[in-house]
């Protein structure tokens, strides 16, 4: 049942509920309600003392939410969303409002005093909830809040008429769900129904709010379909303190919660312990196996490895988790951190491992891995392979991740190394596979192309360029027949770039890369799309509150306070800003690194500032490792126009910077970012933008690469950085959006 058909049944009961009272016609009240008492816009009665209080709590949230935006006007913005706003004033004033009149309008419906004052109080509560979740909301879904508005209208009328549960069968859904938690106290049936449904519907959402249920009957069952896809949560409630959450796990009887309860109350390192569940659940392993598995981060490592090779599917999201943590922690951080020392102290972390255990470290660790760390893997994973062949390798991982690794061996230049391990009718079948196939998935699904147009880059074979171009024009051609608009899109695409790859060094090549491919150039940032409608550029700088980022702090603040272009301002509690002092009007923002985790309250302070204040940055900078990043790339909008990562350049992060701005040029770095080069790198920026120039990429690069040059030890990280028009997969996803929408 529709709420639209829904509201029709009750506006007629209602009516019929006033023709009643019409012919009973003996007393004031049965003539005014003549008008369904639901629809009347005045107070019948004066409020009774005992309900004011929660009249005046509506009002002082209504008013919270009014002056959110700086302004009591009676207006609430919709942050994010200004076309909204009108309809959330609308929602949150305007039918609150008429609500609570309604509320004390309503009829007893064959209540006594003291039950009809409870309702009408159950009902009043439920308002006031609703605007205290909204004004709690860090960002709040104003479209989302006025549904519940008018959801919550529609439930107190049908509680009141005792038809909760016909109105939760009409209307399942989140906002029925979120209403319920106040409105159908004491109605089980009404209340077991909305629970279960949205528990069928999505186990984990509901998951995480077990706290309201957790003692009911329909529990179980919600944790048990839940517990197959996120088993890690339900592992963190097993060993909770709090023992609402506690308790309702360890009563669900389904075996594989079992299993989790079972290795949280038994395991001495559960977590470690964890990724090895199947075994668990299977009866494979004991409690005391796993944990002395669990023990030995090698051991632990290749038997997730192998968990990973079967594809077990039962557990398949804890073992990636700790593939990819573990991968970081206890092999390229290590390796990383022993840079100086010699290759068998360097590289003792991987003596015991598999050549598949190396594949998946140098994978999982491409983000952070230094080019010296990667090579040395690659250097065991080949003398470690024979007799097997490259790839005999890739087959026995079922070609896991392969396009990535295929990628990385071509960026670091062992490409032809891993292909020369196999038979020439073998090569080709890799790299045929390597090519084909790009069309699968769905539209948006771009990380295996973007990793073939990443490796064209860095293939400086001719003989396997010419081939690859060959297989791209062939698949091109597949796909036309095949009538697959991505897949002649793709093709289309990275037949120019295989064609270009050489000639983005020059402002004249990336100029004709874009117009080739019609998109903006690559190579210059006119100033112009930086600044405001003043003149005036705004750039934002974070950082985090681990030692790396306080360091990174105190060298950025430090560079400017010595630099008589800059005028540094560190009195803020939050934040600091760093002015010109001639030149273009240049404006830094940089939140400071508060010890975590008040360094999120930095950045959200300073959030803050920057909306109210209408300030629109347009150059984003990142400083932080790869952990961090995922705040960084959350705080980016459609205004970033130039964003310097510094680190973490994979394809996912990449791919949220151009979703949320189609146009930024993105500086990347293939291995973990370091101060001493991200301060060049933005010093040469801003040297351009205050000289009033445009912000040239080939310029900029051409100047820098002849600074690292000389100095060696740096000269071999700066080459990891990626400039945006050397960026071939950015430059691919953004001609391939480009055309996608034509």
């Amino acid at each position: 049942m529709s709420t639209r058909l829904y509201r029709l049944l009750m506006l007629l009961s209602c009516m019929a509920f006033a023709m009643s009272a019409s012919r009973a016609g003996n007393n004031e009240q049965s003539r005014w309600f003549r008008v369904s008492p639901y629809l009347v816009d005045t107070l019948v009665n004066p409020i009774p003392l005992a309900r004011t209080l929660f009249h005046d709590k509506i009002t002082k949230e209504q008013t919270k939410a009014d002056v959110a935006d700086g302004f009591p006007d009676n207006w609430v913005t919709a942050f994010g969303n200004p076309k909204l706003s009108k309809h959330l004033t609308a929602a949150l004033v305007g039918r609150v409002n008429a609500m609570r009149v309604m509320v004390e309008n309503m009829p007893d419906n064959g209540r006594d005093s003291v039950a009809a004052n409870q309702q009408k109080i159950q009902s009043l509560r439920a308002i006031w909830e609703l605007l205290r979740q909204y004004n709690g909301d860090p960002r709040p879904d104003a479209g989302y809040y006025v549904q519940l508005v008018d959801n919550m209208h529609d439930m107190i009328v049908a509680a009141n008429e005792w038809k909760s549960l016909d109105f939760v069968v009409a209307n399942p859904s989140l906002a029925t769900l979120d209403n319920a938690k106040f409105l159908l106290e004491g109605q089980s049936d009404a209340r077991a129904y909305i629970y279960s449904w949205m528990g069928r519907k999505d186990p984990v959402l509901m998951l995480k709010r077990l706290e309201e249920f957790s003692k009911d009957t329909f529990a179980p069952a919600i944790i048990s379909a839940a517990a197959r896809q996120e088993p890690k949560l339900i592992f963190s409630y097993a060993l909770s303190s709090n023992m609402l959450l506690k308790k309702a796990v360890y009563r669900t009887s389904d075996p594989y919660v079992q299993a989790i309860v079972q290795l949280a109350a038994e395991s001495d390192a559960p977590l470690k312990a964890l990724p090895f569940l199947s075994y668990i659940f299977k009866g494979t392993w004991t409690v005391e196996h796993t944990d002395s598995v669990a023990a030995d981060p090698a051991r632990s490592f290749a038997e997730i490895v192998k968990l990973r090779i079967a594809n077990e599917p039962l557990t398949k999201e804890l073992y990636t988790e700790e593939l990819e943590y573990a991968t970081l922690k206890n092999f390229v951080r290590q390796m990383n951190e022993l840079h100086d020392t010699t290759d068998d102290v360097r590289f003792r972390c991987i003596d015991s491992l598999s050549p598949a255990a190396l594949y998946y470290i140098m994978v999982y660790g491409r983000e952070e891995i230094y080019t010296s760390s990667f090579l040395g893997t690659f250097k065991r994973m080949m003398e470690r392979m024979p007799p097997q062949r490259g790839n005999e390798l890739l087959a026995s991982l079922g070609y896991d991740q392969f396009r990535s690794f295929i990628r990385l061996c071509a960026g670091y230049n062992t490409l032809s190394e891993f292909l020369g391990s196999m038979a020439d009718t073998a090569k080709t079948s890799v790299m045929n596979r390597f090519i084909g196939g790009l069309e699968k998935g769905g539209p948006d699904d771009l990380e295996d192309a973007v990793n073939v147009a990443d490796a064209f880059g860095s293939i400086k074979d001719a003989n396997l360029l010419t081939f690859l171009e060959g297989k791209v024009r062939e698949n091109y051609e597949r796909s036309r027949k095949m009538e697959s608009r991505k897949g002649q899109i793709v093709y289309h695409l990275l037949g120019a770039i295989i064609n270009s790859s050489n000639a983005q060094a020059t402002d004249t090549g990336s100029a004709a890369i874009s117009a080739r491919l019609k998109i903006p150039p690559v190579n210059v940032v006119a100033a112009n799309m930086l600044a405001n409608d003043t003149g005036a550029i705004f750039e934002r700088v974070f950082f985090y509150g681990d030692e790396d980022g306080r360091t990174a702090y105190a060298n950025f603040i430090d560079d400017r306070l010595h630099d008589n272009k800059w005028i540094v301002d560190t009195t803020g509690t939050y934040w600091s800003t760093v002015t010109s002092a001639a030149g273009k009007g240049i404006k830094i923002f940089a939140n400071k690194p508060l010890k975590e985790p008040l360094d999120d309250a930095a950045i959200d302070s300073l959030d803050d500032h920057l909306f109210k204040s209408g300030i629109k940055p347009t150059v984003i900078i990142h400083r932080g490792h790869s952990y961090h990043v995922k705040t960084t790339l959350e705080r980016i909008d459609t205004n970033a126009r130039i964003v310097v990562l510094g680190s973490c350049g994979g394809y996912h992060n990449v791919a949220t910077v151009l979703q949320k701005s189609h146009g930024a040029h993105i500086i990347s770095s293939k291995q973990t970012g370091v101060g001493a080069i991200n301060e060049p790198i933005i010093r040469a920026i801003n040297t351009q933008l205050l000289d009033g120039k445009d912000v040239n990429w080939v310029s900029i690069w051409q100047e820098l690469e002849t600074y690292f040059s000389k100095v060696p030890l740096l000269s071999e990280k700066f080459a990891d950085y990626i400039p945006p028009h050397r960026n071939l997969g950015v430059i691919f996803i953004k001609a391939y959006r480009q055309l996608n929408k034509d």
